[in-house]
């Protein structure tokens, strides 16, 4: 436990000296006053490239996959732990991938990171499920971080979600079952769907190589909002 702890302690050291990790307070995201809220593209990526992001990002897989296979497209791993993203960053860094930002921060704030339409797409990759029911609005899908989702992407923007939890799955279609949603694929098992889009299973997270081990089948659904 003490090494872990140690472990810890030295990756948030390095993370404060990172140039593409950021870490706001929280008490500046309440206040809505985030100095790069509508302006990732001028003061950070200083491009116009679309904003891509990965929410509970991990150790940032899909977030250094999609930029290396995406040079004109810039992406943001969120995650509130720091210790985890920290292998992301450094690879990014070590890569001198500029078009990958890392940010330490609560998604339920995630309003107050970006403006309205600033983001292009969203992915949310193995999340806690939060199956009990006292949790439920903790869950990344839930309709109040759909909410937020709506508002900070373009009208066209699409969200995905890849996880091993059925339950999560079959919640999340229940609720975009609805018109102010457009459902673009979903499967339950998408290492057994020969037509399944090569974005799902070209890239595998480190909880989801734990989870194909254990034979648990991984889905994924893409949609839109209305």
């Amino acid at each position: 436990m003490a090494m872990g702890s140690k472990n810890k302690q030295k990756r948030f050291k390095e993370n404060e000296t990172f140039k593409n990790v950021i870490q706001p307070a929280r008490e500046i995201m309440e206040k809505d006053a985030f100095r790069l809220k509508g302006q990732w593209h001028a003061k950070y990526f200083k491009n116009d490239h679309p904003i891509v992001l990965e929410l509970g990002c991990g150790k940032g897989e899909y977030t250094l996959y999609l930029a290396e296979q995406n040079p004109n497209m810039n992406y943001i791993g969120i995650d509130i732990k720091g210790a985890r993203f920290w292998r992301g960053a450094k690879t990014a860094l070590e890569e001198k991938r500029d078009n990958i930002a890392f940010v330490r921060a609560q998604i339920e704030l995630i309003e107050t990171l970006f403006a309205v339409s600033e983001v292009t797409q969203i992915w949310i990759t193995f999340p806690d499920p939060q199956i009990k029911f006292k949790r439920t609005k903790h869950r990344l899908t839930h309709p109040d971080f759909l909410s937020r989702y709506r508002q900070i992407l373009q009208a066209d923007g699409i969200v995905h979600l890849k996880t091993d939890s059925v339950f999560l799955y079959g919640y999340t279609l229940g609720l975009i079952n609805d018109p102010a949603y457009r459902l673009i694929y979903a499967h339950h098992d998408i290492y057994n769907n020969p037509e399944a889009p090569q974005i799902a299973t070209a890239v595998q997270t480190f909880y989801e190589k734990m989870f194909l081990k254990q034979n648990k089948p991984i889905t994924y659904l893409q949609f839109q909002f209305i």
